[in-house]
Parts: C-alpha cells; structure tokens; sequence
C-alpha cells in the first residue's frame, strides 16, 4: 500500500516522458504513483528500488519526491511559518507545496516568521496538515532520569493537568498545575527538571528547584520585589494565594518559605498588611 505522508521504498514500473511510476510490488502495479522526471536519478531503469516520500502536488494529486521533507507521519519538527491566509498558516517543510497549518490545529495566534512544533496529520479529504497538538506523535523512550535538565516546546496548558511539553521536541513531558511557575505559555521553550519518569515513559517535570534550593532564589525574587515596589509590598504571607500568585508567581506555601527565611536574616519586617525591606 502506497501510504500517504511517509517515506518508502517503491519499485519503478514504468518509464515515460515525464517521469517513472512506482509501486508497492512490481507484480501487482494496479496502485501506482509518478515521480516527476526531474526527480528521477539518473541511470535508473524499471525494476530499481527508490526511496521516496508520498505527498500531494498543488492539484491534490498523490505524487513522490526523492527530497525528504522536515516532517513525516508520526515525527514532530519544527518547522517556519512562510505565510498566513484565510485557511490557515502555510508552513516550509522542504517540499515545494507548502504545509498548511488550519486555524482549528493552532495553539495561540501564529504569525509569519513563527516556528512552531507540529506533526502531520491526514484530514477528511485526504490530503496531508500540520497540527500544532503533537501529543500522539512524542516519543516515550527519553534518556533521560530524575533530576535530569531539559529542555523543551510548551505545546497546549490545561487547567486540569498543566503545561504539556515536547522534551527535545521529541519527548513527552508534562509539568504538573502545582509545579506551573512564573511565565509559561503555548509556544515557549522552558528549561526544567526531570521529577521522574513515569512507568509508560512520560517524564514529569518542574521549573523549580529543590525545595532547599528554591527557597533561596524566591527569596531573592521577593527581594527584587521589594525593590521594584520601593521597599515595601502592598501585601503580607497572609494574603490570598490568588493575589501571591500573580504577584510572585509563587504558591502561597512557597512565599511563606522565602519570607520566613528573610525575617529569619533581619532582611525584612511584616507589617499588618505590607511586607518592608530594612536596609
């Protein structure tokens, strides 16, 4: 079976003017697909195996190419964005038919110049799309182990579970909601650590540290705070966790820690409802 978005080895079964058609099996030639004449090597004869990859040309024909695009079935890349349309984002996958990226497979608004992790998909009409969700297309067989560092694509964030992210661009990872921290958002790259690696593959990650770790560098941050706020924040460690949260990005357990170990080094006093620097 000729199979659309992949790369294979065909047999050549015939010769004509503008190319060579191919097929599964030479025997049984009722499926068949053209390589163009300018794709053809040169010397070859029917009978020769070529390795080709199988897409549609600008007429949604199926034809082949021996050039090897950025991105087969089941392969996430990342790939440019060449131009928006009213379909959609066109992508440059290495192939002279640009990728159409639809608007319902975007994760976030997609502008020309982007680059975006995505995956191939087969629409309705059988013919060949990008999707921005590559959940299904990571692979579960990471190197890595816990308290490893990585780095990787923010694909989609859920409420439920967290932010998915594509480790490497390759692998499967998720930082949990309790371990979400500061800034992060479909299409950026983070840096995190591997908190373990889950018996089906998936890697749990975070973007803290170390609990002990981590407690001197929010510490810091809320210094900085301070600063920006000059010397004095409109708000203590008994404050809602929804205000702490947007204002440090830190849960309120968290900023308990860091202010603790403040007033323990004589670097701040709380008010009734500030927190000052002392200088």
């Amino acid at each position: 079976m000729i199979r659309l978005g992949e790369k294979q080895e065909l047999t050549i079964v015939k010769k004509v003017d503008f190319g060579v058609y191919l097929a599964v099996n030479p025997e049984e030639a009722k499926e068949r697909v053209l390589l163009p004449a300018r794709q053809v090597p040169e010397g070859s004869e029917v009978g020769d195996r070529l390795a080709v990859f199988i897409y549609r040309d600008s007429e949604d024909r199926l034809i082949a190419t021996t050039r090897m695009p950025k991105l087969q079935m089941g392969q996430p890349a990342e790939l440019t964005v060449v131009q928006t349309g009213r379909l959609g984002a066109f992508l440059d996958w290495g192939l002279e038919k640009d990728l159409l990226l639809p608007f319902r497979e975007q994760r976030g608004k997609v502008r020309e110049g982007d680059s975006v992790l995505v995956s191939l998909y087969i629409d309705k009409s059988d013919r060949l799309c990008a999707t921005m969700n590559v959940y299904e297309a990571l692979r579960t067989d990471s190197p890595y182990q816990a308290e490893d560092r990585v780095r990787g694509r923010v694909y989609e964030i859920s409420d439920n579970f967290g932010a998915f992210v594509a480790v490497d661009n390759l692998y499967s990872g998720l930082i949990a909601v309790k371990e979400l921290y500061g800034d992060i958002r479909p299409g950026y790259d983070v840096e995190a650590r591997v908190l373990r690696v889950r018996e089906d593959g998936k890697l749990d990650l975070s973007v803290r540290e170390k609990a002990y770790l981590q407690m001197d560098a929010d510490a810091e941050k809320i210094l900085e705070l301070l600063d920006s706020f000059e010397g004095a924040l409109p708000f203590n460690d008994k404050a809602a966790p929804e205000v702490i949260k947007h204002e440090t990005g830190m849960s309120k357990n968290e900023f308990k820690r860091a202010v603790g170990r403040l007033l323990k080094q004589g670097r701040i006093e709380i008010g009734e409802k500030t927190i000052r620097r002392l200088r």
